[in-house]
């Protein structure tokens, strides 16, 4: 018990940088991915080539490699990051390609008899959007969408490769030093921890959701 409170405090550093990305990754990616998404039912044809081949880059290379490119590739062209905010960037700009394709299959699932009701009763297109196909679209997707919260509260642990003190880090130090694996044993019960909060919350708002049918 003495160690276990010895190396919490470490712990509970790392694992504060890990819900400091987690949370605003999410605060990014979703409304990027819902305006890319909604960017994608446009007739703009370039527009749509354009997002569909950033789209595929983000889904089609590891969120790994897309780290070191961002923090050390990136400043080959000029363009250089602190280790922080390289890690936001990317992890942003890759969770919001996968929350697009999930809010583009929600808005798909939307019949058209929707559109056509808020044409006749004179709604503006930001009103029908908001009034009534992103309420039903949320509905549609929460599940898709926990999964992915889920995902990136693991994925957080990549950020050690830009050398940032995450949760994943600071239990291999501590491991490494003291040659014992009960760091990485707490580290996953925090990790447990994190989802298990997740999945009730994602649980809780599906049910809130359930007056759309």
């Amino acid at each position: 018990m003495d160690y276990i409170l010895e190396i919490l405090p470490a712990l509970l550093d790392g694992a504060f940088m890990t819900l400091k990305v987690f949370i605003f990754t999410l605060l990014g990616s979703i409304p990027l991915g819902i305006l890319v998404a909604f960017a994608l039912q446009t007739n703009f044809k370039p527009l749509q080539f354009l997002i569909n081949i950033y789209i595929w880059l983000m889904r089609g290379t590891p969120l790994l490699l897309q780290l070191i490119f961002v923090f050390y590739g990136l400043p080959l062209i000029g363009v250089v990051f602190e280790r922080y905010d390289a890690a936001l960037f990317a992890f942003i700009l890759n969770y919001a390609a996968y929350f697009a394709e999930i809010f583009r299959g929600g808005i798909q699932s939307i019949p058209e008899g929707q559109y056509e009701a808020a044409k006749v009763l004179r709604l503006t297109k930001f009103q029908t959007v908001s009034k009534i196909i992103l309420p039903q679209v949320i509905k549609v997707v929460l599940p898709s969408i926990g999964n992915e919260v889920i995902n990136l509260v693991k994925d957080t642990s990549l950020i050690y490769v830009l050398g940032l003190g995450d949760l994943l880090r600071a239990g291999k130090i501590a491991m490494s030093r003291d040659v014992s694996l009960l760091p990485l044993v707490l580290v996953g019960i925090i990790y447990l921890l994190l989802t298990a909060v997740l999945t009730l919350a994602s649980k809780k708002l599906e049910k809130h959701y359930q007056y759309y049918k």
